[in-house]
């Protein structure tokens, strides 16, 4: 993944990046995805959605997401970063639920979302209750038309999603591929295999791209 262009403001970070497969992971951060040019495939849980030029997906805290590219075409993608401690009044339904289906069309995206979305890609020194209020009428928005679920319902049980979390708990530590196998209660081999099929990528390139 080829990183175009970088932002960090005040809890939140923009970036505009060349966009091909990237692995399973999670993390803290409320992730917003705006496909500027071309196409990508954006899988949370267990699930994949195809993603459009001017599509909008949003994937919330800790919840398992990748992205894949097919063909040789040229694929631009915004990414959003925002803390979710930014937004206090939203913090409880942000860490118990996720949306059912994670894109908006882009004949469904209301002008002022993407608006929001690309003058906090761009800006560089700006008003931080402007830039909050922007970020904020992009979750309103989400919470307004956008069913929500369960987050315990998104791809929780299964060796992928146990995988990631455990190494995003313990990537500071000094973590093997036996020791994490015994940890997840799996044979090395299967934990091996997986990585390679589902993460186009062996266990410590896999640990060394999340560190």
């Amino acid at each position: 993944m080829l990183l175009v262009y970088e932002n960090r403001i005040d809890g939140i970070v923009a970036e505009w990046k060349k966009t091909v497969h990237f692995p399973p992971h999670l993390h803290e951060a409320i992730e917003v995805v705006y496909v500027t040019d071309g196409d990508i495939e954006l899988g949370v849980g267990q699930e994949l959605y195809h993603m459009d030029e001017g599509d909008f997906a949003i994937v919330f805290p800790n919840v398992i997401h990748h992205y894949q590219v097919f063909g040789q075409k040229k694929n631009k993608v915004i990414y959003l970063y925002l803390d979710p401690k930014l937004f206090p009044s939203y913090y409880k339904e942000l860490q118990n639920y996720s949306p059912e289906n994670p894109v908006v069309k882009k004949r469904k995206v209301h002008p002022d979302v993407v608006n929001a979305i690309k003058y906090l890609a761009e800006i560089t020194d700006g008003n931080p209750m402007l830039i909050k209020a922007y970020a904020q009428m992009i979750l309103a928005y989400v919470f307004t038309t956008m069913p929500l679920i369960d987050k315990s319902a998104v791809g929780r049980d299964d060796l992928i999603y146990n995988a990631v979390e455990y190494v995003a708990k313990n990537f500071r530590e000094n973590i093997s591929l036996e020791k994490m196998a015994y940890e997840l209660c799996v044979s090395k081999y299967v934990l091996s295999r997986m990585f390679a099929k589902t993460f186009h990528c062996n266990f410590s390139k896999y640990v060394n791209g999340v560190r």
